[in-house]
Formats: structure tokens, C-alpha cells, sequence
């Protein structure tokens, strides 16, 4: 496994990330706002990649984990563009993008802009278009006065911060406002007790993708963070499936 730092830009941040070789497609892991790569989810798809001789990357945007950066400099392009520049840098060959929370926005967004490299897509409690809907309209009328907001974390004992620029950034880049045109396989897996994400809007994203191939996996009893062994299970379970469609004959 590779470890290290490369930088984004001549004069951009650098960004940390674990690159595991392998055969492909390329597994990439994205992971969710104010969020980094030594989550559950992230670890234990890499083992499993490790386990099937499967190339794998995961790695933190600028601002966030390990990388280089301040996050209140931050936007959601920003890291759309962290998560191409290492998928060109450090992979060959198509890429399967599994996107926890709003690294299911990143992920769209990166298939949009590569649909020559981003092959399939593996939702986890995926949040496009959350500057729109999880939001109320104080807190955007303070993001727009104030330029910042912060709100508790049910994750983390610090509050989470949300910037002018990225809201504005979110809302100049929403996925769920006509088609999304994307042909390939996908999956979303949804826990119905989400507090941060409503259900439905995975079945309502389903029913905007071009592609046919696009299945979504109800939780009963699943949260946000989908971490539990037989969520994990069923996470990788759908990064198969994934697979099975771009190589049948595997």
C-alpha cells in the first residue's frame, strides 16, 4: 500500500491519501462533510479490497483528516476537484465511487464531470443537494448576513461549520433538478431512521438517474452512518453488485 501526499495544484494544498494497488475498477471512497478517511466505512472497504487483490483509494479532501488546507476555505467543487485529481493521479482504468453522505454529491458530480473514467456508483445515506433542503431559512438568511454558521454535531464534540461560499457553492451545484445523466450501475443504500437524510430522497434519486441499472436498499433500522457489521456487509455487498454488472463474466 502507498501512503503519502502529493499536492493538488502547484500551489494548492496537499492531500493525504491511501492507495492500495490492485486489479480493477478502482474502488474510491469519499467520504462526508467535516468527515475524513479513518472512518469505519473506509477502513473496512479497504480490507476487503486488500482481501480480493482490488485496487483501492481513500484520502481526505483539503481541509479535512490529514490534507493540507482550512476548511472554511472549502467548497463542494473544491473537493469534487480533490477527488479527480487523485482519481487521475494515482489510478488508471474506470473508478467505482462509493460516496457516504455528501460524498454522495461529490460523487455525482465527478461522474458528470468524468463519464469517461467513473464507471459505477455506491451511495451510502448519499445528500445531494443538502444546501437546498437541510437547511432551514434562518439558517440560510445567517449564511448569507454573517457569511458562517454554526450548528451541534450528533458526531463530534465540536460544532460543524457551514460557510457562505460553500452554500453557495452547493446551491450552483445541485444534481436533482432534472436528470442525472449517468449510465452506468448504481446502488444506494438509505437507513430509514436517518435524522440527517430523509429516506426518500434515495428513491427519489434513483428515479433520476439515465442509467436502468440503479437499485435502492432500504434499512429498517439503519442510521446515518450505516457503520454496523451487517450495514458494512451490505455496503460491500453493493460495491459487488456494482462490479458484477461493468465485468459479467467475472
Amino acid at each position: 500500500m502507498s501512503e503519502s501526499e502529493i499536492p493538488q495544484e502547484a500551489e494548492g494544498p496537499r492531500l493525504a491519501y491511501h492507495h492500495t494497488p490492485g486489479k480493477g475498477p478502482t474502488i474510491v471512497f469519499l467520504p462526508g462533510y467535516a468527515s475524513d478517511m479513518t472512518g469505519t466505512k473506509a477502513v473496512a472497504l479497504e480490507a476487503w479490497a486488500k482481501a480480493q487483490g482490488r485496487a483501492y483509494l481513500r484520502f481526505d479532501y483539503a481541509g479535512c483528516g490529514a490534507s493540507e488546507g482550512a476548511f472554511e476555505d472549502q467548497t463542494i467543487v473544491n473537493w469534487r476537484d480533490d477527488a479527480l485529481h487523485l482519481i487521475e493521479s494515482l489510478t488508471e482504468g474506470p473508478a467505482v465511487l462509493v460516496g457516504s453522505s455528501m460524498g454522495g454529491w461529490v460523487m455525482l458530480m465527478a461522474a458528470k464531470a468524468r463519464p469517461d473514467r467513473i464507471a459505477g456508483l455506491v451511495g451510502i445515506a448519499a445528500a445531494p443537494d443538502f444546501t437546498d433542503w437541510g437547511f432551514t431559512t434562518e439558517q440560510k438568511m445567517t449564511l448569507l448576513q454573517h457569511g458562517r454558521i454554526e450548528v451541534p454535531s450528533a458526531y463530534s464534540d465540536q460544532p460543524t461549520v457551514t460557510t457562505r461560499a460553500f452554500w453557495a457553492s452547493g446551491e450552483a451545484n445541485r444534481m436533482m433538478i432534472g436528470q442525472i445523466p449517468f449510465d452506468g450501475p448504481v446502488r444506494l443504500i438509505q437507513g430509514q431512521e436517518d435524522k440527517d437524510v430523509p429516506w426518500q430522497r434515495a428513491t427519489q434519486l434513483a428515479t433520476q438517474f439515465r442509467s436502468a441499472e440503479v437499485q435502492t436498499w432500504l434499512v429498517k433500522d439503519g442510521d446515518h452512518r450505516l457503520s454496523r457489521d451487517k450495514d458494512i456487509a451490505l455496503i460491500i455487498r453493493g460495491v459487488e453488485d456494482v462490479i458484477s454488472c461493468l465485468q459479467p463474466s467475472s
